[in-house]
């Protein structure tokens, strides 16, 4: 029987050095998928193994409304990792910010009022479930003084995560004239980075179904639903964002897993609510049905080494923060490349959990599928003695 592509990767992989590649051929391909969307911008990318599935106009700058919001949470979400501020802590809606933000003419509402105190918990679950715009300033304001400061907070982070086509210029995405802008890959991307880097976080505030807050008529609280057309249509929808304004049209980042395969899509400008919750569920099944995800390597198993230089060992293991698959066709045999790519050797020092290679995955007739790969373990710098010992071996060229 023959020895399945997974064990010949590895094997392959065992013998090779800076630069891995692996061929396995099957019959012939059958022809990709194709979808029509009427959505203006739309991207859909399967995050198990980096293959993009569906790109239109990913890279034109659009105004993403309240998918704002998803780096604001991101930004805050940071903090809270850190330390800098705790989900319990409470901020006061001062009267200049209820005023401008209280109101039909203010967009999407938690009922907050006036010189009302609210946990940042619950300031939290307004601005993403709610898409409120009255708490998203508010816990602006409450963490870093004021709307601006806030701001400036979110670029440098946008810097950080490498959203490259994006500037932003309020918290929640309100209209201003274009200064705010992203496309959907980098939309793609933030979205991308909150599910990596804050799993508790995305469980805890995404995917909810409903809120409530405030007092109705007889003080009955006010119970809003979340605006996401995928909860409740997908299965495994968990998340994330939905936007509006005039200029936007329906906008919506969305996510959703399915037998540990997640995809995530982004769609923007469509003209109604209606075409926005028939477009995007339409693009997520037939991202299930149409494709199909292959394991390639497990999560969190030694997938190769990488060679360090100066370091107190000569290698690091690498390893896959999650299963690394092959996006292909649905029912289709196929031929693909697998390499492992990295700028080496690597400098020490290097800590564990360190993103230091790339793992490349080429199907014919499809964009490579690009994923991070990690170090297993921290390598410190050599000891005095182990560099003079290095730099001699150099010399001679035996190193």
């Amino acid at each position: 029987m023959r020895r399945s592509y997974t064990k010949i990767v590895r094997q392959i992989i065992a013998k090779a050095s800076i630069f891995y590649a692996i061929t396995v051929s099957f019959p012939a391909m059958a022809s990709l998928p194709q979808l029509e969307t009427t959505a203006p911008v739309a991207y859909l990318v399967d995050l198990s193994s980096g293959a993009v599935l569906l790109a239109k106009e990913a890279d034109e700058r659009i105004p993403p409304a309240s998918m704002t919001k998803m780096l604001s949470a991101h930004l805050v979400f940071d903090m809270l990792r850190k330390g800098e501020v705790k989900l319990s802590q409470t901020y006061t809606m001062r009267p200049e910010t209820w005023a401008k933000w209280h109101g039909p003419q203010a967009g999407a509402t938690m009922y907050l009022l006036s010189g009302e105190t609210v946990s940042l918990k619950n300031l939290l679950h307004g601005m993403i479930t709610l898409s409120a715009n009255d708490a998203t300033i508010m816990l602006a304001e409450g963490i870093a003084g004021t709307e601006a400061a806030f701001v400036a907070r979110m670029n440098a982070k946008a810097k950080e995560l490498g959203l490259t086509n994006s500037h932003f210029n309020t918290p929640n995405g309100w209209p201003d004239g274009g200064k705010t802008y992203s496309t959907a890959r980098d939309l793609a991307r933030l979205a991308e980075a909150t599910l990596r880097q804050h799993p508790d976080f995305y469980r805890a505030f995404y995917g909810l179904p409903r809120f409530a807050w405030g007092k109705g008529p007889g003080g009955k609280p006010i119970e809003q639903n979340n605006r996401n057309p995928l909860l409740g249509r997908i299965k495994g929808a968990d998340g994330i964002k939905t936007g509006h304004t005039k200029e936007a049209g329906f906008t919506l980042t969305g996510s959703a897993q399915q037998g540990g395969r997640r995809l995530l899509m982004v769609v923007a400008g469509l003209p109604s609510y209606e075409a926005r919750v028939a477009e995007s569920v339409k693009i997520m099944n037939w991202g299930y049905a149409a494709w199909t995800a292959k394991p390639v390597f497990p999560a969190m198993r030694r997938i190769a080494a990488a060679a360090v230089q100066q370091g107190r060992y000569d290698t690091v293991p690498l390893v896959a923060e999650a299963i690394r698959t092959v996006t292909l066709p649905a029912g289709s045999a196929h031929k693909f490349k697998a390499r492992i790519v990295y700028d080496g050797p690597l400098k020490a020092p290097i800590r564990k959990g360190q993103q230091v290679a790339t793992l490349v995955i080429q199907a014919d007739g499809l964009p490579a599928q690009v994923s991070p790969l990690y170090a297993a373990a921290s390598v410190e710098q050599a000891g005095f003695l182990r560099r003079i010992w290095l730099g001699f071996l150099s010399l001679i060229g035996v190193n």
